[in-house]
């Protein structure tokens, strides 16, 4: 029970007035919940079949045709390929060792590791076919004695190549302080030849007949050896004539070449 509070001054207590409690049938407060929102569901989809053709899948992709494009990894564009700085010179050698020079320089391009600047080496020739004693000789003339073609990017190191290869004398056309001159295409074709890359073949004429028509001539050699007659016709061109020959009491023309046969 509280106690009466007596103020000051006052003679007598002042009754204290106990709460009210609360009366028995009333409902406890019960805290009010927050609102929230509602999502409405969404609807179901009306299960009808589907009259489009189903799409194709996608080809997987080619490796060989796809470039890499891997995280942190570039395509690498292709490389340009710069035109040969290769050109022709003429080098002077030593005349009657063409071929032992260009073998010599060959193997020291080897030796060195230089083959980048290096093209190839070409001894103008001429085949020539000569009839000696009766008989046809192929013969191969140098076009040029004592000088060498060479296809080379030049530079200090094929320069001195080609100067301490004993034999070798100096690029044509250069000095100590001056680069030697290419040569031109129309240089290069005609010192190798009509063809170029290979040899030119060139047959000299036949000599002109040392007899006429009607001269009386001795064949040299063969199946008709030591027969004797009477020249029909000459061809100049083919080097060749028709003797005509007595042969079983008949005379008969055979073909011959013009050194088969002798004057009587």
């Amino acid at each position: 029970m509280p106690e009466n509070i007596v103020p000051d001054g006052a003679s007598e207590p002042l009754p204290v007035t106990p709460p009210t409690p609360p009366p028995a049938d009333a409902a406890p407060e019960t805290p009010t919940p927050e609102p929230t929102a509602v999502v409405a569901a969404p609807l179901a989809a009306e299960s009808a079949p589907s009259t489009e053709p189903p799409l194709p899948e996608p080809a997987p992709p080619n490796p060989d045709l796809t470039p890499a494009t891997a995280e942190g990894s570039e395509v690498t564009p292709a490389p340009v390929v710069e035109p040969s700085k290769k050109r022709w010179y003429v080098v002077k050698v030593q005349s009657g060792r063409e071929e032992s020079i260009k073998e010599a320089v060959e193997r020291r391009v080897k030796i060195e590791g230089l083959e980048e600047y290096f093209g190839q080496i070409v001894i103008p020739t001429e085949s020539v076919t000569e009839l000696r004693k009766g008989k046809r000789v192929v013969k191969h003339h140098k076009l040029y004695p004592g000088y060498l073609m060479t296809e080379v990017e030049y530079n200090d190191r094929i320069l001195y190549l080609f100067r301490e290869t004993p034999g070798v004398g100096d690029f044509v056309g250069g000095s100590v302080t001056r680069p030697p001159s290419p040569m031109t295409d129309r240089e290069v074709e005609r010192m190798r030849g009509p063809k170029v890359g290979i040899e030119a073949t060139l047959t000299k004429p036949p000599a002109k007949p040392k007899f006429s028509v009607g001269d009386r001539m001795k064949v040299r050699e063969g199946t008709f050896k030591d027969m004797e007659g009477e020249v029909k016709q000459i061809d100049e061109e083919k080097g060749a004539l028709k003797l005509e020959l007595t042969i079983f009491g008949r005379p008969v023309n055979v073909d011959l070449e013009n050194w088969q046969v002798d004057p009587v």
